[in-house]
């Protein structure tokens, strides 16, 4: 998740930081597509000028935004979770950052009927915990990192909340993992069997 000694840990401290606290003020808007406006410039922004950015110190001055698919509405989703039992945590080789042991934590209960699957929701079994959910889909490596996307990283601050008992996912907020800017940096990517089986044309994308 980090880059390798590139970067002052304090500066990336504070980009987690920023990156919580907009995630703070998205769940605190009322309207959704209002919300996700906002955190695309914040997001821009933060790109753009923000010291520990992924993007390369020589592709900043150009840079002129990420890209993403417009809102679609239908894709914000609440969902149920179906914890899962007695399973065991395997670890994620993140090369000089050492390694990253997740815990499946639960299965989505609510994905099916919009997206033709579900989804497995892991804990970061790290100081602290948190939730993390990676994922891909039918149209990574097409129009979206072939790696998948983000819906949820604790360690990030990267996360919509609860509505009730159910775990917002708000697929127009998915978000490619450092690494796709920047071969110096490296990221957890989704497991194979978390992979949905239609494209999800929401969230960030290639292209500008």
């Amino acid at each position: 998740m980090n880059a390798i000694g590139t970067i002052d840990e304090l500066h990336i401290a504070d980009w987690r930081r920023r990156v919580a606290a907009l995630y703070g003020q998205v769940r605190g808007m009322q309207e959704p597509a209002q919300a996700w406006r906002h955190w695309c410039a914040a997001r821009n922004r933060l790109f753009r000028e923000h010291s520990a950015s992924p993007l390369p110190p020589t592709t900043r001055a150009g840079f002129t935004g990420l890209a993403y698919y417009p809102y679609d509405p239908d894709l914000r989703l609440a969902v149920a979770l179906t914890p899962l039992e007695t399973v065991d945590a395997f670890a994620v080789d993140l090369g000089t950052d050492g390694r990253l042991d997740l815990r499946p934590l639960a299965q989505t209960d609510g994905l099916a009927g919009r997206l033709g699957g579900e989804l497995t929701v892991y804990w970061l079994e790290a100081y602290g915990g948190g939730l993390f959910l990676p994922f891909c889909d039918a149209s990574s490596g097409n129009t979206t990192y072939g790696g998948g996307r983000y819906l949820l990283d604790s360690i990030k601050g990267a996360d919509l909340g609860m509505d009730g008992e159910a775990l917002v996912l708000d697929f127009n907020f998915a978000y490619y993992p450092s690494c796709a800017y920047a071969p110096a940096w490296t990221c957890p990517l989704a497991p194979p069997e978390n992979r949905l089986p239609v494209p999800v044309h929401a969230g960030e994308r290639d292209g500008a």
